[in-house]
């Protein structure tokens, strides 16, 4: 018989417990004449992670990735996509100290193939070519946000 060893590490949970559109627009204001131009628009691709809790006791968070995808010509908007794709996580026996990455990495790394779905979708059924966004590191994301909100603390010293 095994003795239960006292150093064993608690189990963790860490689950998407719901997937959901919180918000989604789509705009043309210049159609049909974008679609007379032989030019390829330059697009932006603009990013954003947020995250809330909503019931700690029972460890749930929210989290939402938004992207917003702009495609111009000539200094015109041909079109500007925007979604928030939620996701209700579902995390327990985390460190404290390691919840922030769970939130802002492993959480939006679930979300990206949802929200680059709906993105291109949204896109397509606009009369646009398909547009996929490309891989995105939240770990390096996360770690530039971590330095970036240590550096005026050590200017300040």
């Amino acid at each position: 018989m095994t003795e239960p060893n006292p150093q064993a590490p608690p189990s963790v949970l860490f689950s998407l417990e719901k997937l959901y559109i919180k918000d989604s627009s789509f705009e043309a204001p210049n159609t049909p004449q974008a679609f007379l131009a032989n030019q390829t628009p330059e697009l932006s691709v603009q990013l954003g992670i947020g995250h809330k809790p909503l019931d700690v006791a029972q460890g749930l968070y929210e989290v939402v990735l938004s992207v917003t995808v702009t495609a111009s010509l000539d200094g015109k908007n041909v079109f500007l996509v925007e979604v928030h794709q939620g996701g209700l996580f579902r995390i327990q026996g985390l460190p404290e100290t390691e919840l922030p990455q769970a939130l802002e990495i492993a959480g939006p790394n679930i979300l990206l193939p949802f929200v680059r779905h709906t993105v291109n979708g949204l896109i397509e059924a606009g009369g646009f070519p398909q547009m996929l966004i490309n891989p995105i590191n939240f770990e390096m994301l996360y770690q530039q946000k971590q330095a970036a909100s240590a550096a005026p603390m050590a200017a300040a010293h």
